[in-house]
C-alpha cells in the first residue's frame, strides 16, 4: 500500500494510513477549488475522457451515487455495477478476474465489498487505481476524508476539538477511518457505545500508541456538554450473526430534541447515514445537524480524489 507523499496520480486509495495532514490539505483545496466553480455554475471537463467504474458489492445509495455524480460534474463517464447478481460474479467469477476486466475499460475502479481486506485484494491485481469505498468492517477513507472535510468546514478548525462517536463502534468502519485520521490533529475522542460494540481494542491500543486521548463510557450524557462534534452510527443489522444479538441492542441510543437542549450551541451533529431510528428526525431542523451538509461535501471530496488521482487536478474548465 502506497503513501500519498504528495502525489496521488494513479494511486490506490485504500486506508487513511496512507495520508498525511499535507496530503489531507493538497485533497481539500482541490475540493474547494471544484466547490468553488460548481457553485458558480461552471461546466467542468477536466475528466473528459476518463470512466470511471463503479463496483458495488454491497448496497449503496450516498457513496455509489456521489462517485458518479463526482464524474459526470468533471465530465467523465460511469460503468454502474450496483448490484453483482446481474454480472459474471454470478456465475462464480472472483474479485481479481472482474477488477482485471472493468480495467480494460476504464480508468479507476470504485469498489465496495463486503468483506473485509478485499480493496487490498483487487489493488494487488489491477494496474489501474482501486479506490476503497468500503470492506466489511474495515475501513471507509473516502468517508472517513468527507467527515474531516465536514468538520473543517462546520468548526473552522480540527485541531483541539473534543469528538464524541457513539453507537455501533465494533463494526462501524466509517469510525474506524475517522478515528485514524483525527489521531494526526491533536482531538480528544469519547466513545460511548454498549459493551458489545465497544471500538475493537486493538484500534484503541493502535491510537494510544500514537498519542491520542480517548475516553470510553457507555453514558452519552456524561460527556455531551463537553462534545465540539456528536458523529451518531446506526446500529448494523447487517454484521450481526442473529437477529437476536441485533435485537439486543438497536435502539441503545438515540438522538431526540430533548437531549440536544443539554449539548453546547456550538456542537454539530454528524451523521454517514443511513439512519435508522438512532436520530430523531425533529433533530433534522436543528441547525447544528450538519448530515446532510456532509452529504453534499462527499461529492466535492469525491470529485477532488478522483481528479487527483487520475493527474486532472487543477485542469481548466
Amino acid at each position: 500500500m502506497q503513501a500519498i507523499n504528495g502525489d496521488y496520480t494513479g494511486k490506490d486509495i485504500l486506508a487513511t494510513s496512507q495520508f498525511t495532514t499535507h496530503d489531507i490539505d493538497i485533497l481539500f483545496a482541490e475540493a474547494n477549488r471544484i466547490r468553488t466553480k460548481i457553485e458558480r455554475g461552471e461546466v467542468l471537463t477536466s475528466l473528459q475522457g476518463q470512466i470511471i467504474a463503479n463496483l458495488f458489492y454491497e448496497p449503496s445509495t450516498r457513496t455509489a451515487s456521489s462517485f458518479v455524480a463526482a464524474a459526470q460534474r468533471l465530465g467523465g463517464g460511469i460503468i454502474p455495477i450496483s448490484d453483482v447478481h446481474y454480472s459474471s460474479v454470478s456465475k462464480g467469477e472472483n474479485l481479481p478476474d472482474t477488477v482485471r476486466t472493468l480495467e480494460q475499460y476504464a480508468d479507476v475502479i470504485i469498489l465496495r465489498h463486503s468483506e473485509q481486506g478485499q480493496a487490498g485484494v483487487a489493488a494487488a491485481a489491477a494496474k489501474k487505481p482501486i479506490i476503497n469505498a468500503g470492506d466489511g468492517a474495515g475501513e471507509h477513507p473516502t468517508q472517513a476524508l468527507l467527515d474531516l472535510y465536514t468538520i473543517l468546514r462546520e468548526c473552522g478548525r480540527v485541531h483541539d476539538l473534543t469528538v464524541t462517536m457513539v453507537g455501533d463502534l465494533k463494526y462501524g468502519r466509517t469510525v474506524h477511518s475517522l478515528v485514524r485520521l483525527l489521531a494526526m490533529y491533536g482531538v480528544k475522542i469519547n466513545y460511548v457505545a454498549p459493551d458489545s460494540l465497544r471500538m475493537p481494542p486493538q484500534l484503541v491500543y493502535e491510537l494510544a500508541s500514537r498519542g491520542l486521548q480517548q475516553h470510553e463510557t457507555t453514558d452519552l450524557e456524561s460527556v455531551l456538554a463537553d462534545t465540539d462534534v456528536l458523529y451518531v452510527t446506526r446500529v448494523q443489522k447487517e454484521r450481526f450473526k442473529s437477529e437476536k444479538e441485533y435485537l439486543a441492542v438497536k435502539g441503545s441510543y438515540i438522538l431526540t430534541p430533548e437531549i440536544m437542549t443539554r449539548a453546547s450551541r456550538s456542537m454539530i451533529v454528524m451523521h454517514p447515514l443511513p439512519r435508522v431510528d438512532e436520530i430523531d428526525p425533529g433533530v433534522d431542523s436543528d441547525p447544528r445537524a450538519v448530515y446532510f451538509w456532509q452529504v453534499e461535501n462527499g461529492l466535492y471530496l469525491r470529485a477532488a480524489l478522483l481528479s487527483l488521482v487520475l493527474g486532472k487536478a487543477g485542469a481548466r474548465a
